[in-house]
């Protein structure tokens, strides 16, 4: 119970690797909110299975672009459950396309999704654990394209480097207060975010061979990970950043 009676909070909470750490976070013993953005079926379908784990669960729907949306998460969660132990940024998109034909609006939406909004829940979240005094953690789901570059993610790798070093930033911000900041790298992990790319059989394979454990990630591989970032078992890390992708980055050959 790595967890037991602390508040997380995990933005981009309804699918994927956030669903995964939402999950977990209550296996380990944590109540949780979750951000979600226009999809309150599969935000119920996590509150339920956190329910069935004997934790609280609330969500709150608003897209983290906006600045509003992440005063607003953090009051409603504070109302619910009463505090913010552990903050989460993990909400991302990542819309494939070419880099000569990018379209502004596909470029402007990423980086205000994944790049600003990261920073604006991220400031709210650590402004009410300053207020709790008594410090907190925070990780922030960068990935591996924060190191690697992509053909068709010109918009998106610059997005997961500048998460990562947010959360450097805020390390060295926010350590006075006792509050730890460190990112997870995740490597190519199947989820709704990348299934139409991993559709095709030839680039599956493809990338399942680039993997020295011989698969892709699972969203749980990930969430045990912020788990343990999250926890006092991780009490003298911050600034640091975790890479979780079966070996993939270690294979060049």
């Amino acid at each position: 119970m790595l967890l037991e009676n602390k508040v997380v909070l995990i933005t981009g909470a309804s699918r994927g690797i956030g669903r995964a750490t939402a999950i977990e976070a209550a296996r380990q013993g944590a109540d949780v909110a979750l951000n979600t953005f226009r999809d309150d079926g599969a935000a119920a379908e996590v509150v339920a299975e956190i329910e069935t784990l004997g934790r609280r669960a609330i969500t709150v729907d608003g897209d983290v672009a906006q600045p509003a949306s992440a005063a607003a998460f953090v009051a409603a969660a504070v109302q619910a459950l009463g505090r913010v132990d552990v903050f989460v940024s993990n909400a991302g998109i990542c819309p494939f396309h070419a880099f000569l034909d990018m379209p502004v609006e596909t470029l402007r939406r990423t980086m205000e999704v994944n790049l600003h909004g990261a920073y604006y829940m991220v400031q709210a979240a650590a402004n009410q654990m300053v207020r709790q005094g008594d410090g907190g953690s925070i990780v922030a789901i960068s990935s591996i394209s924060a190191l690697v570059g992509g053909e068709m993610q010109t918009h998106y790798t610059p997005t997961k480097a500048g998460v990562h070093s947010l959360m450097q930033s805020c390390a060295v911000a926010l350590g006075r207060h006792g509050i730890r900041c460190n990112s997870v790298l995740p490597g190519t992990i199947a989820t709704d975010i990348n299934k139409d790319d991993l559709a095709d059989p030839n680039k599956r394979q493809y990338m399942e061979g680039r993997i020295p454990l011989g698969r892709l990630g699972r969203p749980e591989d990930i969430a045990s990970v912020v788990a343990f970032l999250a926890s006092d078992m991780a009490s003298y890390m911050s600034g640091a950043a975790l890479l979780v992708d079966g070996g993939a980055f270690a294979n060049f050959q």
